[in-house]
């Protein structure tokens, strides 16, 4: 399966159905259907079964899917079988609550390291993590081989921590600055800017 080729559209849906499919697990439920995964979600069956189907056959006509199997797989696609150590970069009042944030461990990630260019920080501790200075980043990062990286800092300064990142190896950036990154083809960015997806929403109201 060449990862490239599946519509990235398809693989942000994938978390959406583990995280139906452990919530069902955690209900002690064994089985389901693309139906019940579509009104649980609000996506179609057929939706469903077309993405799953991308990744091999999973489910059985007339008996649909095993929960417990469906989860490992979906686990195994998105490279969750095993746990990913992450750092933050920018403890602002958005890192803090980050760091603070109980919800990453059970779901594949942990936050090692925190990072902050503000001189009176560094050296403070955020749910047992120390904040170390940015100039200490590409070093530390290359030193424990750390691929994923959340970014909280001012739009002003999100490029030039960014460039930081990718010289010290990280693959995926995860930017909450309100601002487009330019990264080498082979990291991915995802952005997140909470006010962009306000005013999406204010449309329709």
């Amino acid at each position: 399966m060449n990862a490239e080729k599946i519509p990235d559209i398809i693989i942000g849906r994938l978390p959406i159905y583990l995280r139906a499919l452990q919530r069902l697990a955690d209900q002690g439920i064994q089985n389901t259907s693309s139906q019940e995964l579509g009104e649980i979600i609000g996506i179609s069956a057929a939706q469903i079964r077309k993405d799953i189907s991308q990744f091999g056959e999973f489910g059985k006509q007339g008996t649909g899917y095993s929960i417990p199997f469906l989860i490992e797989r979906l686990r195994e696609i998105l490279k969750l079988n095993r746990v990913w150590d992450v750092i933050i970069v920018g403890m602002g009042d958005m890192g803090h609550a980050l760091a603070r944030y109980n919800g990453f461990v059970n779901r594949g990630f942990q936050v090692t390291m925190l990072f902050d260019n503000d001189p009176g920080k560094v050296g403070q501790v955020v749910n047992n993590i120390e904040i170390y200075s940015t100039t200490a980043l590409v070093e530390k990062v290359r030193q424990n081989r750390i691929k994923v990286a959340m970014l909280t800092v001012p739009a002003s300064a999100a490029q030039e921590v960014a460039d930081q990142l990718v010289k010290a190896g990280v693959k995926a950036i995860l930017n909450y600055a309100p601002i487009h990154l330019n990264v080498p083809a082979d990291v991915r960015v995802q952005h997140i800017d909470p006010a962009t997806h306000l005013q999406r929403m204010t449309y329709y109201l």
